[in-house]
């Protein structure tokens, strides 16, 4: 299998299609749609014509909501690693930068970060125009953080904390519409669906889903292999910092019983997809166990950096060589200033 281009490459080649995609000119069945004023007698009388519905979003590009390109299942499918961002700013301009730097992939952090379903929906908007694929990180497991955040649309979606089977099995529920799962449904009119006008995502959804559980906890690998074999979970990811607080050394993740731990978990993970098991490893980098370290050691899901913590180093590191140079520069303009006027 051909090796992925360079991130260079990706990103050059996204930035040159975002700019040379020609217009259309709206079909007439949208432009029809858009003439007539939003009133719910108009909702009601296309949804009880489903011909006219489907003809209508039949001409509608649904891509310029969601933009077609290969999922990240498909992907990994295919033997790539991922490499991807953690988002907790929420702000909507990091998130496209960091969909133009070519990330395959961006985490909206709803369980640490400061926003909610609402902040989460603009970063979405910004990264479908750099045709960047989002997995949504909720802050429980429960079916009402699952369904509001699927109905936004992601590729994927991330529950922490997963300790048992049971817990992944709910997890995996909450993502299934009737009668396979427990997913409350509103696909006529969320943004999952384009609103109502992509007929096809009912039948397609689940199976383009990726679905990722997290275990970080001493109590969740003792039970990793059986968390990773349930049926309809894509991603085992791993958590050193949460582990390390369940092992007692919350100030110390690098610390040699934790990374035994963590290679063990992965170990573990790699046995069951070795077994046959459509499972994959994901994880964190560390300060001291970068991404490349990761890769090697088999993942096939890397999140490298997260937007915060890169703006504090290059904020940190800027207020540092501001300063450094101001005082050389005041040494160095004395010593000129003297040597000029002595000559």
């Amino acid at each position: 299998m051909a090796a992925p281009p360079p991130a260079s490459i990706r990103t050059n080649h996204r930035l040159s299609s975002l700019s040379s995609k020609p217009k259309h000119r709206p079909p007439l069945s949208f432009l029809y749609l858009k003439s007539q004023p939003f009133n719910s007698s108009l909702h009601l009388r296309l949804h009880s014509k489903p011909h006219l519905l489907n003809a209508i979003s039949s001409d509608l590009d649904i891509s310029l909501l969601n933009p077609h390109c290969p999922s990240l299942k498909s992907r990994l499918a295919s033997g790539e690693t991922l490499y991807g961002i953690f988002l907790l700013s929420f702000s909507p301009t990091l998130a496209e930068i960091a969909g133009l730097a070519g990330y395959d992939y961006v985490v909206v952090d709803i369980e640490h970060g400061p926003g909610g379903i609402t902040e989460a929906l603009q970063c979405l908007r910004v990264l479908a125009s750099t045709h960047t694929p989002v997995i949504l990180r909720v802050p429980e497991v429960s079916a009402a953080w699952a369904k509001k955040a699927l109905d936004l649309g992601p590729q994927g979606i991330m529950f922490p904390n997963i300790e048992s089977v049971s817990a992944a099995e709910m997890a995996v529920s909450y993502c299934r519409f009737p009668p396979r799962g427990v997913r409350g449904t509103a696909h006529t009119i969320v943004r999952a669906s384009a609103y109502g006008l992509d007929d096809a995502y009912v039948s397609r959804c689940e199976e383009e889903l990726l679905i990722m559980c997290q275990v970080e906890t001493i109590t969740g690998i003792k039970e990793i292999e059986a968390i990773a074999a349930v049926e309809g979970v894509n991603v085992i990811q791993t958590g050193p910092l949460d582990l390390s607080a369940s092992m007692g050394y919350l100030w110390d993740p690098g610390h040699k019983k934790v990374r035994e731990m963590l290679k063990e978990a992965e170990r573990r993970v790699l046995d069951v997809k070795g077994e046959g098991r459509s499972v994959y490893l994901g994880g964190f980098a560390m300060p001291k166990d970068p991404p490349e370290m990761l890769k090697q050691r088999g993942y096939h899901m890397v999140s490298g950096a997260i937007d915060v913590v890169m703006f504090r180093q290059a904020a940190v590191e800027d207020v540092k060589r501001f300063r450094s140079a101001g005082k050389n520069a005041t040494e160095e303009g004395e010593e000129k200033e003297d040597g000029y006027y002595s000559e």
